[in-house]
């Protein structure tokens, strides 16, 4: 079984976690025999030979000049030709990078390459006729050759052994796997960053208040509510707005005069309604279903496909489109420069919960403690990113920028460091209480209500 797993240097100079757990599962396949794949720049090469030492056969490194500034698009169709060139039985990518947190070239890869696509995968084992699988929501099915498997970050990639030689690392020019240049790098990206500055709008003004003030900050939050925060309509609009799928209705709304609703297909299916409709813009909601249909639709169409917005504005004729960037620390504004622009964006899940009780990394030794309390409250229960890959709590319990989005009326914040990328999931709610012990903790600048105390003696 000939397996390529596609890798990513991180900025710290590590593989990418997500990438790091595709290939320990490829390697953990008997008989599997292993490629590499990178695109990078040539001083990358030394990552990839320490990575062979784990047991990979070789590695490829696509690197030309022509590559460089490619957004996921113009990235899916180079590794697209050299995968093409390699003529692997499965394509192993992680599901996304912590970096870009897009998702979308794995799905890219399966439009372009003609495989089936399995996402959000958890576990592989080999069968006879090809792998099993289960993924984040426990679901499982088989899966026969060829195909392109994205996968969570759900196991932690091994050490290499004491004895364990490097491999070669063979790089592959744009001119080696036939590249048409217009389609790569920058000139063939379609997305543009326009500009990116300080995300500081979701800062609240934090009171602190002792322990025994808990239960008072809940009912004064609850008497609050939750005052839903509409999306900021621009006074121009544009004349024909899609949605695939009702989720994305309200966003549209603030740029779009007529709004076209249509139910997600077949990407095939999809990309034709699309292309036969000829829509100023298209939306998409943050559901796992739409995160892996939209980048397949965007490869179909070969247009610019812009993932987890916050906020859109138009002129009225061209849609600028804002996400977080660098894990959240920062918003870039984004056009896409071919027709129809598309955008997942950030919809909350419609709660039945009036109280969110959120469980971080510092709270991971009292997780009984707190579920008991969030019974008492009659509460939900919802992660952190660092919970749910360290395997504390599910995936589906994820609030974030990778996770869901929630609004309760009230939402407690336990043991969370308060990184930005976490706050992309709850800045909609109401009122923010935070618990932390470390009272520099950035959590408190998005709270509130703060309390600096003891988890176990405060829940």
């Amino acid at each position: 079984m000939k397996i390529v797993v596609c890798v990513k240097q991180s900025a710290d100079g590590e593989i990418n976690p997500f990438d790091a757990s595709a290939y320990e599962t490829a390697l953990g396949i008997d008989g599997a025999e292993i490629t590499l794949l990178s695109m990078s720049p040539e001083k990358t090469a030394p990552f990839l030979e320490s990575l062979t030492r784990l047991g990979a056969k070789n590695a490829v490194l696509l690197c030309d000049r022509a590559f460089a500034g490619a957004d996921t698009l113009a990235t899916s169709y180079a590794l697209s030709l050299a995968i093409k060139r390699l003529c692997p039985d499965f394509v192993f990518c992680g599901r996304q990078s912590v970096d870009g947190d897009t998702g979308q070239v794995g799905p890219s890869l399966a439009v372009r390459l003609g495989f089936p696509l399995v996402t959000n995968v958890m576990s592989l084992k080999s069968t006879e006729n090809g792998l099993s699988y289960t993924d984040r929501s426990e679901n499982g099915g088989n899966i026969s050759a060829p195909a392109v498997i994205t996968l969570e970050k759900s196991r932690k990639l091994r050490l290499p052994s004491i004895r364990s030689k490097v491999k070669p690392v063979e790089i592959f020019s744009a001119g080696d796997i036939n590249a048409d240049i217009s389609l790569c790098g920058l000139k063939g990206s379609p997305t543009r960053v326009l500009k990116t500055f300080e995300n500081d709008s979701d800062r609240r003004s934090c009171t602190f208040i002792s322990p025994d003030k808990l239960m008072w900050a809940i009912e004064e939050g609850l008497k609050k509510g939750r005052q839903k925060i509409k999306p900021t309509e621009s006074a121009s609009k544009l004349k024909n707005m899609w949605c695939v799928g009702s989720s994305p209705i309200e966003f549209a709304k603030t740029v779009g005069e007529n709004i076209t609703v249509i139910d997600p297909d077949t990407p095939e299916k999809t990309a034709e309604k699309i292309r036969l409709g000829h829509p100023d813009a298209v939306l998409w909601g943050s559901d796992i279903k739409s995160k892996a249909l939209a980048p397949q639709v965007a490869a179909l169409l070969n247009t610019g496909l812009c993932a987890d917005c916050t906020a859109l504005e138009t002129d009225g004729e061209t849609l600028y489109m804002y996400r977080p960037a660098c894990s959240g620390n920062i918003i870039a504004k984004i056009r896409c420069e071919t027709k129809p622009p598309m955008a997942t964006v950030r919809t909350a899940e419609e709660e039945q919960k009036k109280i969110i009780i959120g469980i971080g990394y510092g709270a991971r030794e009292h997780i009984a403690k707190i579920k008991k309390f969030a019974e008492k409250i009659n509460a939900g229960i919802a992660a952190t990113r660092k919970m749910v890959d360290s395997d504390y709590l599910p995936y589906e319990l994820q609030v974030g920028l990778t996770g869901k989005t929630v609004n309760p009326d009230v939402y407690i914040a336990v043991g969370i460091s308060g990184a930005v990328h976490h706050i992309a999931g709850i800045k909609q709610s109401g009122t923010v209480i935070a618990i932390n012990s470390d009272k520099d903790a950035p959590i408190f600048k998005y709270a509130d209500y703060g309390i600096t105390a003891d988890i176990s003696k405060t829940v």
